[in-house]
């Protein structure tokens, strides 16, 4: 595949610019969705949501620059993580200082596996069915956040906002079809904009706009970070597990570019990348904002644009930060309404189905009962735990709870034990 401009190059001012905005319509979606969803598992006030939206784009839009120019060097952004919204939602009986405490500790882990390289080692692990299932696992256990979020009244009846819910999901996967190039790369985008305008037009009494013109247009947030180191050693273990599966999407996250940009040293570029990633979660844990992760969907939008340059996205980590420092713009984009989240939340799940069972379908060649059951069994397990109540799970030891409470925990534990113990090749 021909391109532009290649990894060094520096294209025009006008023209990095502008690739640097269709980079920012890419993250701008991730950091609300995934960033709304986490801070309100702390915060009900607008104010405290606002405050944790800036603090979630100000991190994104300083690791997007280290990370370019210091760290894997390569054409990819990072966002909020889903395999840490996952950790967050399930963690939500702890407080505040002990489930940021549990990102500090694994971000520091993952830093020292990516600066001594042991990184490298720890692949083995990662097969190609382990990848295919943690990709579902993420899917499946996230399925009663998007129901909730559909069904989430907020003065409509649940009814009609779960059919205006599969009206827009309908219509996204309508566009995703048609829709080609840079286009399809911002549909996440397009479909926010336009399912929320719809939606309001549609339920008028819904926006409410006071408490955003009522904002500050610069604001400061370095006064709220955590309050104290607080350890829980259950909830420790359960993020280890999270940030295992986390290195494994920022692994092939970083692998899927490489096959366009073709470098002879991405050994070194990995160890790079993963140290700045475990230093993004690092700092994600002491401001208290969910942990940060590099996103394969970069893929599509060089191909889209033609255009390999890193330092493109330099221009998308300043509108980043310009972004975070402005509670009024936080507002704005921020005004999404939950069912128009939870329906374009349920296509990026879809979209993640289909990514895990083509690497599953290309990976093993001939399918048999085996790979079902490995597939299969931590899939339906980590969904019913999902689905339970929380109080279920108040009568196991406290350190556990964080751990059987956590589906996706569950099913990477089982996938791991099925994988490389009971079918072991």
């Amino acid at each position: 595949m021909e391109f532009k401009y290649g990894l060094e190059d520096k294209p025009p001012l006008g023209e990095s610019f502008l690739m640097g905005l269709q980079w920012c319509a890419l993250l701008v979606p991730f950091m609300i969705i995934l960033g709304k969803i986490a801070g309100a598992v702390h915060f009900t006030d607008p104010a405290g949501l606002t405050v944790y939206l800036q603090k979630t784009a100000f991190i994104m839009a300083v690791f997007l620059f280290i990370e370019v120019l210091w760290g894997h060097g390569l054409p990819l952004v990072m966002g909020p993580s889903s395999v840490l919204l996952i950790g967050i939602i399930s963690s939500s009986g702890f407080n505040i200082d002990t489930i940021y405490t549990a990102v500090i500790c694994n971000g520091m882990i993952l830093a020292l596996a990516g600066i001594t390289g042991i990184f490298g080692y720890l692949q083995r692990l990662f097969t190609p069915r382990v990848v295919a299932v943690v990709l579902l696992l993420i899917a499946f256990t996230l399925t009663p956040t998007v129901l909730r979020l559909v069904t989430d009244s907020q003065g409509i009846s649940p009814q009609v906002n779960m059919v205006y819910a599969l009206t827009l999901t309908a219509a996204i996967l309508i566009l995703h079809r048609f829709l080609s190039g840079i286009w399809k790369s911002i549909l996440i985008l397009i479909s926010m904009f336009a399912g929320s305008v719809a939606y309001f037009i549609i339920f008028p009494g819904n926006l409410h706009m006071t408490p955003v013109m009522s904002s500050r247009f610069f604001s400061t947030f370095f006064q709220d970070m955590i309050g104290s180191l607080s350890f829980d050693i259950g909830l420790l273990i359960s993020f280890f597990i999270c940030f295992v599966a986390l290195s494994i999407n920022d692994l092939g996250s970083m692998q899927s570019i490489n096959a366009l940009v073709k470098t002879t040293d991405m050994d070194k570029r990995i160890n790079r990348g993963v140290f700045f990633t475990g230093l993004a979660n690092v700092t994600s844990g002491t401001f208290g904002v969910i942990g940060q992760v590099n996103y394969s969907v970069s893929v599509g939008v060089v191909t889209a644009t033609g255009c390999l340059s890193r330092f493109t996205l330099i221009p998308a980590a300043a509108v980043l930060l310009i972004i975070s420092f402005s509670p009024i713009m936080i507002g704005f984009l921020g005004i999404v309404p939950s069912v128009v989240i939870g329906s374009v939340m349920f296509y990026t799940l879809c979209t993640q189905v289909s990514a895990g069972l083509a690497v599953a379908f290309e990976s093993l060649g001939q399918f048999n009962l085996d790979d079902g059951m490995i597939i299969g069994m931590p899939i339906l397990i980590a969904t019913v735990i999902a689905f339970m109540p929380s109080d279920f799970f108040h009568n196991f030891p406290r350190i556990m709870q964080p751990i059987v409470g956590n589906g996706f925990v569950m099913g990477v534990i089982i996938l791991l034990f099925l994988e490389h113990g009971i079918f072991r090749k």
